[in-house]
Formats: structure tokens, C-alpha cells, sequence
């Protein structure tokens, strides 16, 4: 019986030693593991299946249209603000776009 609850024993602390050198191996995801996980979760978010998702992912994760979409979708963001805006001021014509060019240079 002794001998029993030592070999256990010895198998449990030789299990435990291995935890801190497995934890070891786990690391920041580098930058594709990233966008991986970033294309993966924006396909779920659009529900997309098949073919259709294939090809969302070839194009995402190749990031070439990704700098390109967001730069176009932060100016049209800022101008969707700036038009909000101007149209809450009840502005417009010259005093409009002046105050469009103003806000859209911000």
C-alpha cells in the first residue's frame, strides 16, 4: 500500500513540474495569429458561410484592403459627424460650407 501511494504520489509531482514549462509555451499571439483571430471573429459577426467566407478571410487576412477600408471609413465617419452637426446649427449655404471645411479639417 505504501508503495502504491508513493508511485501515485511520484506521477501527480512529476505532472505538476511539467504545468509551469506548458504554461511557458503559452505566448502573445504574434501579428497573423492576431488578425486571424480579428478575420475569424468579423466573419462570425457578418454570418458568413462557404465560399462567401473564404473569400473574406483570403482578403482580410491578407490586410491590403483593410488599411484602405478603415482610412476611407474614419473620413466618412468624420464627415458624417460634421454633417450632423452642421445640420443641428440649421446651416446653410456659404455659411455651411465654411463651416464644413472647418469641422472636416479638425
Amino acid at each position: 500500500m505504501k508503495q502504491l501511494l508513493a508511485i501515485a504520489s511520484l506521477c501527480i509531482a512529476s505532472q505538476l513540474a511539467l504545468v509551469p514549462a506548458h504554461a511557458a509555451e503559452d505566448k502573445a499571439p504574434t501579428a497573423q495569429q492576431q488578425r486571424m483571430k480579428d478575420c475569424n471573429a468579423e466573419a462570425g459577426k457578418k454570418e458568413l458561410k462557404g465560399d462567401e467566407r473564404k473569400a473574406f478571410m483570403k482578403e482580410c487576412l491578407s490586410g491590403k484592403q483593410t488599411a484602405a477600408k478603415d482610412a476611407r471609413t474614419a473620413q466618412q465617419e468624420k464627415m458624417k459627424a460634421c454633417n450632423a452637426e452642421a445640420g443641428k446649427k440649421a446651416l446653410k449655404g456659404d455659411e455651411r460650407k465654411a463651416f464644413m471645411s472647418d469641422c472636416l479639417k479638425n
